[in-house]
C-alpha cells in the first residue's frame, strides 16, 4: 500500500529540512567562534611565552656582557702598559646625554693624557666594530674633559668574528681577545693604533 504525499507534507519536509539546516549552521557558527576564541588564546599564550623567553634571553646576554666586561676590566690597565701607554685609571658604564642623544662606553681606560674607550661584546661582529668607531669620532664631543687626550680605541670580545679583529685592526684599533681564563691584546707588538 503506498501512501500519498500531500503538498503539505512536502512543505513540512522542506520546513524541516530548513529548521535543520540553521541548527545546523548555528552550530558550526559556534564552533567557528570556539575554535577562534582558542587559537587568540593559544595566540596570546604563545605571545606572552615568546616575551617571557625573549626577557630571559636579553638578561642573560646582559649577565653575558657584564661577564665579558669583568674579566676584561681587571687587566686593562696592565695590558695597555705593557704597550707603553701610561694609563692608571678603569671607568666602567661611563654615560653621557647630550643634546638628547645618549653615548655609552663599557670600558673606559684613561689618564691624564690618554683616554681608550673600549666596546666590549659577548660576541664581537664587524658591525660593532663599525658603531663604535663612529662613537669614538663624536667621543669628544660628549666628554670634553678628554678633548685634550690622546683618544684611541678598542674592542673586546669573549668570541671575536674572523672579520670583526681584522677590520678593527685595519682601522687602528686595539682588540682584546679572551686567552685561557684573562685575556690579552690580539695586535701585534708593532701594530701602530689611529689616534682620534
Amino acid at each position: 500500500m503506498s501512501e500519498t504525499v500531500t503538498l503539505d507534507d512536502v512543505w513540512k519536509a522542506f520546513r524541516e529540512t530548513d529548521r535543520m539546516m540553521r541548527e545546523m549552521r548555528e552550530e558550526m557558527r559556534e564552533m567557528r567562534e570556539e575554535r577562534d576564541r582558542k587559537m587568540l588564546e593559544m595566540d596570546e599564550e604563545t605571545n606572552l611565552k615568546i616575551k617571557q623567553v625573549s626577557t630571559q634571553i636579553g638578561q642573560l646576554g646582559s649577565r653575558l656582557g657584564e661577564f665579558v666586561e669583568g674579566l676584561v676590566r681587571p687587566a686593562c690597565v696592565a695590558l695597555f702598559k705593557e704597550r707603553g701607554f701610561p694609563v692608571d685609571e678603569v671607568f666602567s658604564r661611563v654615560e653621557k646625554v647630550l643634546n638628547g642623544q645618549k653615548m655609552e662606553i663599557d670600558l673606559l681606560v684613561a689618564d691624564t693624557v690618554i683616554a681608550i674607550p673600549i666596546e666590549v661584546k659577548s660576541r664581537l661582529t664587524v658591525e660593532d666594530v663599525r658603531k663604535h668607531i663612529k662613537r669614538l669620532g663624536r667621543f669628544k664631543t660628549f666628554f670634553p674633559r678628554y678633548a685634550s687626550c690622546q683618544i684611541y680605541g678598542a674592542v673586546a670580545g669573549m668570541v671575536i668574528d674572523t672579520e670583526a679583529d681584522r677590520f678593527a685592526m685595519k682601522r687602528g684599533l686595539f682588540v682584546i681577545a679572551q686567552k685561557g681564563d684573562t685575556v690579552k691584546l690580539a695586535n701585534q707588538p708593532d701594530f701602530v693604533p689611529r689616534s682620534w
